[in-house]
Formats: structure tokens, sequence, C-alpha cells
């Protein structure tokens, strides 16, 4: 079986950089919700395993739709992938370009850690409790995947700045 070639599209101007960012907002809301709906079963436990399934399906998801996972970004012409790189270290990107991890995931959770431990504690508390779980988890999902569009959205920014270079003045 062959293995179809991704093109790298990265964003490239105003107008694509928007569009993909309502794309990713409508798939962070969707997954987000599913997330939600799991964490209103009043299992203590399972709500965090489908809050690191999500994430670990989502930012990747994300990053491809900007033209920045790792296979997208070693892709690039060497002036753009060198922007790219550059633009996620002064950006503090944890995900932007990089293979998705369980531990990055849970690293990125602890952000929002008050959140989740709070949404842990709701569980206890019969009825409301649950839909103030379902609803942090919803919220934090979001935090979390809004950060990382944002981070997307600056590192396609720099890449539509001209590259650096000798200027060729025309003759």
């Amino acid at each position: 079986m062959s293995q179809a070639i991704e093109w790298v599209v990265v964003p490239d101007s105003p107008k694509e950089i928007e569009a993909v960012v309502r794309q990713c907002r409508r798939l962070v809301t969707k997954r987000a919700l599913l997330a939600a709906g799991v964490a209103v079963v009043p299992i203590p436990g399972v709500d965090w395993v489908t809050d690191v399934a999500v994430l670990l399906r989502v930012i990747p998801e994300i990053n491809r739709a900007f033209g920045l996972t790792p296979e997208q970004v070693e892709r690039l012409a060497p002036d753009r992938r060198l922007a790219v790189y550059k633009a996620v270290s002064a950006g503090g990107g944890l995900l932007v370009g990089k293979l998705v991890t369980r531990e990055l995931v849970i690293k990125l959770l602890k952000l929002v850690g008050v959140r989740l431990t709070t949404q842990q504690a709701a569980k206890y508390v019969p009825i409301a409790g649950s839909a103030v779980s379902a609803l942090l988890t919803f919220s934090s999902l979001k935090f979390v995947c809004e950060q990382h569009i944002q981070q997307c959205v600056s590192v396609s920014r720099q890449l539509m700045l001209p590259a650096p270079g000798p200027s060729v003045a025309a003759a």
C-alpha cells in the first residue's frame, strides 16, 4: 500500500490564516464537546484519559492545517524552515512543528491544572458536579487549543514576512 503525498501548504495571506483559524476552532469545539460529554461520567480518571487522547489528536490536526507538522516543516525550503524554527523558539510554541507526545500533552495540561483539579473534585458533587466537570473540561480544552492556534498563527504570520537576505537590484 502506497502512502499518499502530503503537500506542504502554509497559509500565506491573512485571509487564508483566518480561514484555517475558523476551521481549527470548529474542530476544537467538536472535540471539546465530546470530552465534556465523557466528563459527565462519574468515573474518576476517565476524563483525564479522554482529555489527553483528544489533545493527542487535535494538536497535530491543528499543526497540519497550518502546514506545521514536523514532516511538513522538513519539506519547506531551507529559508522558510529556518523562519519556522526561529518563530517557534521566539514565540515559545511548545507543540508547533513538533511530534506531539503524551508527555508533551500532559505538560500542556499542567498549564491548566487548577481547572482540571477542580474538575476532578466536582465529580463528587451529585448532578451539579457533573455539569461543572463537563464545563471545566470544555473550557480547559478550548483554552489549551486556542493558545496553540494563536502560536500557529504567529508562526504563519512570520512566514509571510519577506525572507532576510541580500536584495537583488534590477539591472
